[in-house]
Order: C-alpha cells, then sequence, then structure tokens
C-alpha cells in the first residue's frame, strides 16, 4: 500500500480532533472506567489544547493517508515539548495510532520509518516513547524494533493513575 504523510497545520485541527478520538477510543476505552475515559478525551482532544499542541514549534503531528483515505496519525516533539527527557538529542513518539480497520496492513511500521528519517534529519540519537504497560502488544511491537525499557512515569486517565513504561531506540 502507497502511503504519504502530511505536516498537519492549525487548518487540520477539525480532522485532527476527530481521528485522536476515535483512535484513542477505538484502543483504550474497555479497558478503563467510562467516567475518567470521557473526561480525559473531552479534555485530552479539545480544540483548545490540540491547538496549543499544533501552535507548538517542538511538536509536530502528521497524517497518514493511502491515496483516498487517512488511515491515521503521529505526533513527535523535541526539546521542551518533550513530556519528559526533554534532551536535545531525543525526539519523543508521543502517539502514533492506525486506524482500527488499517490496522494489520504494516502502516504502523512505515510510519515508525517515517519517525527515523525525522529523527536522523534532526540530528537526533534516539527516540523514545511512553506505553502502557497493559499495552502488551504495543510493547512487543516496539520490542521487535529495539526500542528498550528504560523506566517508568505515571500517565492519568482521569483521576486513574496508570504507568507507562518509557521506551528508547537508539539510532
Amino acid at each position: 500500500m502507497e502511503i504519504t504523510f502530511k505536516l498537519c497545520s492549525e487548518k487540520d485541527l477539525e480532522q485532527l480532533i476527530k481521528v485522536s478520538r476515535e483512535t484513542f477510543i477505538s484502543s483504550f476505552e474497555k479497558d478503563n472506567d467510562p467516567k475518567d475515559f470521557k473526561n480525559y478525551i473531552t479534555h485530552a482532544f479539545s480544540k483548545e489544547v490540540l491547538l496549543e499542541q499544533l501552535r507548538d514549534k517542538g511538536s509536530d503531528f502528521y497524517f497518514v493517508h493511502n491515496q483516498k483515505n487517512l488511515l491515521g496519525y503521529f505526533k513527535i516533539n523535541e526539546f521542551g515539548a518533550q513530556s519528559e527527557l526533554k534532551e536535545s538529542n531525543g525526539l519523543e513518539l508521543e502517539r502514533i495510532y492506525v486506524i482500527e480497520r488499517y490496522q494489520g496492513s504494516k502502516i504502523g511500521l512505515k510510519i515508525l520509518e517515517k519517525v527515523f528519517a525525522l529523527a536522523k534529519q534532526k540530528s537526533k540519537t534516539y527516540i523514545w516513547l511512553g506505553v502502557w504497560e497493559q499495552n502488551e502488544r504495543a510493547i512487543k511491537w516496539y520490542q521487535k524494533h529495539k526500542f528498550k525499557k528504560f523506566g517508568t512515569h505515571p500517565y492519568l486517565i482521569g483521576n486513574d493513575e496508570q504507568t507507562d513504561w518509557l521506551m528508547r531506540k537508539e539510532l
């Protein structure tokens, strides 16, 4: 499948809200308290929050398309926009989501390859990310692609404090 990547801008805000909510809900709703989850979705993927992130010079969102459809998106952060390390030689892959009906088509791998290429263009020496400790499928996928656990951090879904594994891959 031929795919393309499009750097998002403010004019993509409505579509970004839609795909962010859709992919997060399909990935995690069933595993979370409904009230906490609804509160999280309402805030984290609001116009105000996503617009602020789009305007942040240290963050980039990319849409992933084939010739006809939006397949998913990803978000990378550098410098002070990173949620943790904030080291100049690291790039955070904060979000990587493929719309459910396109999962299993190696789109995630193509996104990861794009992130590696972007990191190299930006002269980064490693990529890091946080992944929910209960998301065993994602953890195994990252491990397959040479990411290694180096720590943990808390991640709040409403009032529910969960734990993310911090994983890193040297470039």
